[in-house]
């Protein structure tokens, strides 16, 4: 499956919105330095979808506050 987050980083909470057509907002703590808010994202997707770390993979976005992820849910 395929979903469109929109990162917020140097948030004070860790939290994530479902919007209704289905894209995340994702509020990190991590900065967005050295690949830190992304391994954050992975982290906290693999724990609301139920997966594992090395099923979740951003396709797009690296560095980008917008970004593409694939999560293989098997």
């Amino acid at each position: 499956m395929k979903k469109q987050v929109k990162v917020k980083p140097n948030s004070k909470n860790q939290s994530i919105e479902e919007a209704e057509d289905g894209s995340l907002t994702v509020h990190l703590k991590s900065p967005p330095v050295d690949g830190k808010a992304n391994e954050e994202l992975i982290q906290i997707l693999s724990k609301k979808f139920n997966v594992s770390k090395s099923r979740i993979i951003i396709k797009s976005g690296l560095s980008s506050r917008n970004k593409l992820v694939e999560i293989d849910d098997g």
